[in-house]
C-alpha cells in the first residue's frame, strides 16, 4: 500500500508533464573587454581598445572602441532589447552607431527597429548564440566570462565586473 501511495503523485506529475521546466538562461551583468586575439597572432589590450557590455534582464547596452589597421579610430555603440531561451536569442534594434574612420566613413545611425533571432547552444554552464543583428560576432558566455569571435578576424576576451 505504502508503494501506491509514493507512486500515484509521481505518476500524476509524469503523465500530466506537470514537472516545472528548467530557469531560461541567464547572462545579466556588465563585462569589460579584457583583450582581443587577431588571427595574425597580435593582442590588442586597453587602451589601444576598449569595451563594455551590459546585459539587464531586458536590455543589452555595448560600447566598444579600437584602432584599425592604419591606426585611425572604431568605435560601435548599441543598444537593443533581447530575450533569451534555452533554444533562442532574440533582439530588436533600438539605437546603434558604427564609426569607422579607417575606412573614411563617419557614423552611421540605426534607429530602426529591426528585429531577428538565432539559435541557442548550451552545453553545462556554456551558452553559445550569434548575435543576430548588426553583423555581430559570435558569442559564447562560461561563468563570469565570454567570448566573442568573428572567424578569421579576432577572438575578443570578456570578463563580468563587479
Amino acid at each position: 500500500m505504502r508503494a501506491s501511495v509514493t507512486l500515484g503523485p509521481l505518476s500524476l506529475i509524469l503523465l500530466t508533464g506537470a514537472i516545472a521546466s528548467s530557469k531560461p538562461p541567464s547572462i545579466q551583468g556588465a563585462y569589460r573587454l579584457v583583450e582581443r586575439d587577431l588571427a595574425n597572432g597580435t593582442k590588442q589590450v586597453p587602451p589601444d581598445i576598449v569595451g563594455m557590455i551590459t546585459y539587464t534582464s531586458k536590455y543589452r547596452n555595448f560600447n566598444i572602441y579600437w584602432k584599425g589597421a592604419d591606426g585611425k579610430p572604431v568605435s560601435i555603440s548599441t543598444i537593443a532589447s533581447y530575450q533569451l531561451t534555452p533554444k533562442e536569442y532574440r533582439e530588436t534594434n533600438i539605437y546603434s552607431v558604427v564609426n569607422d574612420e579607417s575606412r573614411g566613413k563617419g557614423p552611421i545611425y540605426d534607429l530602426s527597429t529591426t528585429s531577428a533571432a538565432s539559435p541557442v547552444t548550451m552545453k553545462g554552464r556554456r551558452i553559445e548564440m550569434q548575435l543576430p543583428l548588426h553583423d555581430e560576432p559570435k558569442i559564447a558566455f562560461e561563468g563570469n566570462k565570454f567570448t566573442a569571435t568573428r572567424e578569421g578576424v579576432f577572438v575578443d576576451h570578456w570578463e563580468r565586473v563587479p
